[in-house]
């Protein structure tokens, strides 16, 4: 992928943040550059731990242990970016709203994209 398809996948991923944030009680973005942070750290958080415990675990994995990573790494990016204050509750409704949308805009992992760069 090259930047522009990073940076607009940026921007997507924190317009989808901000929609989020008005849908799920206890889960608030302060404005579009707190929800464009948190989506840079939520995928930071995501390809680290992704490449120390592969792809079951993250939150691109499918299943309820990504699910909750997910949940897990909203509420701790709370502490992270500034504007933003979710309650555990609220990362849980907020991961399975990401989640929702993700099935129907399905987006690439940073090592999938890694990995079809390569093999060409």
């Amino acid at each position: 992928m090259h930047l522009i398809g990073h940076i607009v996948r940026f921007i997507v991923a924190a317009l989808i943040l901000l929609v989020v944030s008005w849908i799920v009680p206890g889960f608030k973005v302060g404005g579009f550059w707190s929800a464009l942070f948190l989506a840079l750290v939520i995928a930071v958080a995501a390809w680290i731990i992704e490449g120390i415990f592969g792809k079951r675990i993250t939150p691109f994995g499918r299943g309820i242990v990504g699910f909750l990573t997910s949940a897990v790494i909203i509420w701790i990016a709370q502490f992270i970016v500034a504007g933003v204050t979710t309650s555990f509750i609220g990362a849980i409704l907020a991961a399975l709203v990401i989640g929702i949308i993700d099935l129907f805009i399905p987006v690439k992992t940073p090592f999938e994209a890694g990995r079809k760069e390569k093999s060409r």
